[in-house]
């Protein structure tokens, strides 16, 4: 499972650009900082109030505990963190001044619905920054494992309670990229560990294959 998530992870990071200013969710997101390659300077914002994320501390010995993410985890900055109030960082996001946010998800529509705050009977972390970050960033990306004990997680239509309605831009799993389009879910991706039956397979709606589809990378 971590090889597979640092596939998602590495995958996703090379959507970002020199100068991006994003956002990223708890799981497979907060993962991404360690791939942005070193030439491409990306902002992370964080919703609890700063921008200059780096990446999840992983040894106890260099924890700072005044320095937490919105997922509650101890987390890394980069030399140029600024950090502000809640009303602003909620700004930033309303604004429009995110280039991107990336979040996991229970369900992702084939029409871009998203449903990724919560299972009706069950405890679960809560809705977060969730419904402002699908409206207020300018494109938002689904990391997330392309099924759930194998259940589908990409669907004709939401059946839990929806975070935003047509807001998914793009999604990334193990299995390919897709694109939420006017015609329908495009896959523009496949890795090269399956083939188009694997992932219509795994996946509750139609797909469509885009004409140049390529090998997902890597690297």
């Amino acid at each position: 499972m971590a090889d597979i998530k640092a596939r998602i992870a590495k995958r996703v990071a090379k959507e970002f650009k020199d100068g991006d200013v994003v956002n990223l969710g708890i799981g497979i997101p907060t993962l991404v900082p360690a791939y942005i390659p070193d030439d491409v300077v990306v902002t992370v914002h964080s919703e609890n109030g700063f921008a200059g994320l780096d990446t999840t501390v992983t040894e106890l010995d260099k924890i700072n505990v005044d320095i937490i993410d919105s997922g509650g985890a101890w987390v890394n900055v980069v030399p140029r963190v600024k950090y502000f109030d809640s009303a602003t960082s909620f700004g930033i996001i309303r604004g429009g001044h995110l280039d991107a946010t990336v979040l996991g998800a229970m369900q992702v529509a084939e029409n871009g619905d998203l449903a990724n705050w919560i299972v009706p009977g069950k405890k679960v972390a809560g809705m977060g920054g969730a419904m402002d970050l699908v409206v207020g960033a300018k494109k938002v990306i689904i990391a997330m494992t392309h099924t759930q004990k194998g259940n589908h997680k990409i669907l004709e239509k939401c059946t839990l309670p929806l975070t935003g309605e047509k807001v998914v831009n793009i999604i990334i799993t193990e299995m390919g990229v897709m694109e939420v389009r006017p015609e329908g879910l495009v896959v523009t991706e496949l890795h090269p560990d399956f083939t188009k039956e694997d992932i219509q397979a795994a996946t509750g709606c139609k797909l469509i294959f885009a004409d140049d589809l390529k090998a997902m990378e890597e690297e």
